[in-house]
């Protein structure tokens, strides 16, 4: 139901096939589709490591909430200085797909290597590595998908991608927990399996990704650039009709965007609407506790068994997968500000019911739901809001920019909490994180507020 707009009126210039009337191009395009499937055998593999990593370093190699923390952060970190490289580089070199395949091979290499790590200093340089991979292809990742897609679209095709993404979410720590159930050297077997998962991913990158995807033109622009290459092919005589091609190969060669170099990518900030979403974005990471973390509190605050564990991400990735197609229609809609700022509202009560709610047989599911609702809300819907703001040649880098500060912030976050759970205890950490969400949240609602119908979205 999401894949097309069937109510939509035809474009100005819509092929037509006969006795049939106008067809319509579909919402999202295929090379969405290509990139939520890669997404999604990917964070199959991704999770099904993820699901058991907290347990596995700090029940089995007795790793202490700092040591976690400080690890978490550096696995998120990395990630992030490596997005802002990865970005450029594609916008540098034109290929997007070319940079998100290194991305996507360099992690599905590390995966295999976990299973000769059985110490923190192996552990730690492989997941830097796998992290690394993670950095080079966000940013290429997400341009190619705003790309292929129309400005009025983006929220719906982020929204389609993160849902593929999700499934893989959802289905990575379901995985891990039946390997776990029937295996004896059980994290070894998950370890395994999520490096066969990763390599197919790559395999699919390859085969269904188109390698360059050109920024999608609004109806009014094509049809101003067809209509005179129509007219003057209908009135040019033999001799006019080749000049007017060579005129036209020149005029492509003007046209062509000048290599990408790295002032023009930091020149972004310039721009006013990109450098308030990537201020807010960089505050909100900043009291965005990890998943990790929320998971360790969710079970220490319920009494869940370590067997279930890996079962937790699941309840945020069923809501996440749930809602993340309506939230980003929604936001095309009523504006990308209004649901992010919902989105961290809905982090906020999560904390809310962690740190005073009473033990209730409901509460995990109840943290669970609003947990994967704050993803669905926010995680595509901040890339389409960064797409609509920065320039075609520039998408990839522009977005990298958004992303390192945040996933940067949110490194700083793990650092800290992990830092305030060793010398304070859960309460006053999380207490502390759920008072700096809410006064982050109010700024971010006053530096993006519109100040024109358009600034909305």
């Amino acid at each position: 139901m999401y894949l097309a707009d069937r109510s939509a009126p035809a474009p100005e210039g819509a092929k037509t096939a006969p006795d049939r009337g106008p067809v319509r191009a579909p919402a999202v395009a295929s090379t969405v589709l290509a990139l939520g499937a890669v997404s999604m055998i990917t964070d199959i593999s991704s999770e099904m490591v993820t699901a058991v990593l907290p347990l596995y370093l700090i029940a089995g190699l007795g790793l202490s909430p700092l040591g976690f923390g400080a690890l978490d952060g550096v696995y998120n970190g990395v990630s992030a200085l490596v997005q802002l490289t990865g970005g450029h580089l594609a916008d540098r070199v034109r290929n997007h797909k070319l940079i998100a395949g290194i991305g996507y091979g360099l992690s599905a290499l590390c995966k295999p290597l976990l299973l000769f790590a059985h110490s923190l200093g192996p552990i730690s340089v492989i997941l830097t590595l796998e992290r690394t991979g993670k950095g080079l292809r966000t940013a290429p990742r997400d341009a190619l998908i705003s790309l292929s897609t129309p400005p009025e679209l983006q929220g719906r095709a982020f929204g389609v991608h993160r849902a593929m993404d999700t499934t893989g979410a959802l289905l990575g720590p379901l995985a891990a927990f039946l390997i776990l159930s029937l295996t004896v050297d059980g994290y070894d077997a998950v370890f395994g399996v999520s490096a066969c998962v990763a390599v197919l991913g790559v395999v699919v990158l390859m085969l269904f990704v188109p390698s360059g995807v050109d920024p999608v033109p609004t109806p009014s622009a094509a049809s101003a650039k067809a209509t005179p290459a129509k007219a003057v092919a209908a009135k040019a005589t033999p001799a006019k009709a080749v000049a007017a091609k060579a005129t036209a190969a020149t005029a492509r060669d003007a046209d062509r965007p000048a290599p990408v170099r790295l002032r023009d990518a930091l020149g972004l900030l310039r721009l006013p609407r990109l450098r308030n979403l990537a201020i807010c974005a960089v505050l909100l990471g900043l009291t965005t506790v990890s998943d990790a973390f929320v998971y360790l509190l969710l079970q220490r605050r319920t009494g869940i068994g370590d067997q279930w564990f890996p079962l937790m991400p699941l309840g945020t990735a069923a809501v996440f997968l749930l809602l993340a197609v309506p939230a980003g229609a929604l936001a095309d809609r009523i504006g990308r500000r209004t649901v992010f700022l919902t989105g961290h509202g809905l982090l906020l009560a999560g904390y809310a019911l962690l740190l005073w709610a009473p033990a209730w047989p409901a509460l995990p599911f109840l943290v669970l739901a609003l947990h994967g609702m704050f993803y669905a809300a926010t995680d595509g819907v901040l890339p389409a809001a960064v797409a609509a703001t920065v320039p075609g040649e520039l998408r990839a880098t522009g977005m990298a920019l958004v992303g390192t500060g945040q996933a940067l912030a949110r490194f700083g976050c793990s650092l800290a909490f992990g830092a305030a759970w060793t010398l304070w205890g859960t309460g006053p950490a999380l207490a502390a994180a759920a008072a700096g969400l809410l006064c982050c949240a109010a700024v971010a609602g006053f530096v993006l507020r519109p100040s024109a119908p358009q600034d909305t979205r």
